[in-house]
């Protein structure tokens, strides 16, 4: 079979990206352009300021990377897009640019959800091996996904209020750090100790998730020792919240794989570059013999390789979108 190339789009939150992707496995050329500085102005995404931003970079970003590729639209043979989950105002910019260059070069649209694109970012670090558990973390989602072969998704557990990324990101705000807080929080959760009386999350036999009490428990206690005249260590508060984090994280992961009788665990999204989280699944996965993989660091975080990676193998499938599509800030993974 000859080589596909893939043309994708990533815009779901606050990058901008598009990149070149072979096979469904191998990154040609990738450019994201982040917006993290202007955000981080306002403690957060604003999403108003996020679509203004996609659509004056969305051309210079198309162009950068077919030069950098070395190639032309001529070169590429379908052209994949992240439809949503996500913002809306944001997903709309890249879709409308990939069904743009699709009429225009009369190339094969193909939609891709943003957590397909999480999760085969692992790919192009080695190929996926089925059947396997994918733990899907970032600011917008915590999910527990079954893979029995490729492109098949069935969702076994998720959040029921924050994702983690979401809860690290108001923890951070909480106890005075900036925003991004996530890797601000790994960093001093390894410089801290586990001194703060905080609750296990949802700790059942369900493969759910719940954030919201956890981040609720750090807000009282701030306030209880502000009341009392006392200082909270920001190190040891980061450490006692993410000890809480990855406990949860691995037991109901491990369960998973267990249960589901898998060897294979990837782990997917942009606190998948938790280094916490790594060493705690690297640990217990070394223990009982189950293969795990963690994307590169670059592809942790929102990225158009991960979309073209997941794209190919929809592409493969026969999967393809009209003229008619349209961004879903909500979607299930199907």
């Amino acid at each position: 079979m000859s080589d596909i190339y893939i043309l994708a789009f990533e815009s779901s939150c606050d990058e901008t990206s598009v990149s070149i992707v072979k096979n469904g496995r191998e990154e040609i050329a990738t450019v994201v352009l982040s917006q993290m500085d202007i955000h981080a102005l306002y403690g957060g995404v604003v999403p108003e300021i996020a679509s203004r931003m996609h659509i004056e970079n969305i051309t210079l970003v198309i162009e950068e990377t077919l030069q950098k590729a070395h190639m032309s639209m001529k070169d590429i043979d379908a052209i994949a897009v992240t439809y949503g989950p996500g913002l809306i105002g944001s997903l709309l910019v890249g879709v409308q640019a990939a069904k743009t260059l699709a009429y225009i070069y009369k190339k094969p649209l193909v939609p891709v959800h943003h957590i397909a694109g999480h999760i085969y970012a692992n790919n192009l670090v080695k190929p996926l091996e089925f059947p396997l558990i994918a733990l899907v973390v970032s600011g917008g989602h915590t999910e527990l996904i079954y893979m029995k072969e490729d492109y098949t998704f069935e969702k076994i557990g998720g959040t029921l209020d924050d994702a983690v990324g979401e809860a690290y990101d108001k923890v951070a705000r909480v106890i005075g750090l900036s925003y991004p807080g996530g890797p601000i929080v790994d960093k001093y959760a390894h410089e801290g100790q586990d001194t703060y009386s905080l609750p296990l999350p949802k700790d059942d036999n369900s493969y759910d998730f719940s954030f919201s009490g956890l981040k609720s428990a750090v807000i009282n206690v701030v306030h209880n020792e502000e009341q009392r005249g006392n200082k909270i260590v920001s190190e040891n508060m980061a450490t006692s919240f993410q000890n809480r984090v990855v406990e949860i994280l691995t037991k109901k992961t491990i369960k998973a794989v267990k249960e589901y009788n898998v060897k294979n665990l990837i782990v997917a999204g942009g606190v998948s570059a938790n280094k916490g989280l790594r060493d705690k699944l690297e640990e217990i996965c070394k223990e009982e013999r189950i293969h795990l993989t963690v994307p590169a660091i670059k592809y942790c975080t929102d990225n158009a390789a991960m979309i073209g990676a997941a794209g190919y193998y929809a592409f493969l499938l026969g999967r393809r979108a009209g003229l008619d599509l349209n961004a879903k800030a909500n979607d299930t993974l199907k």
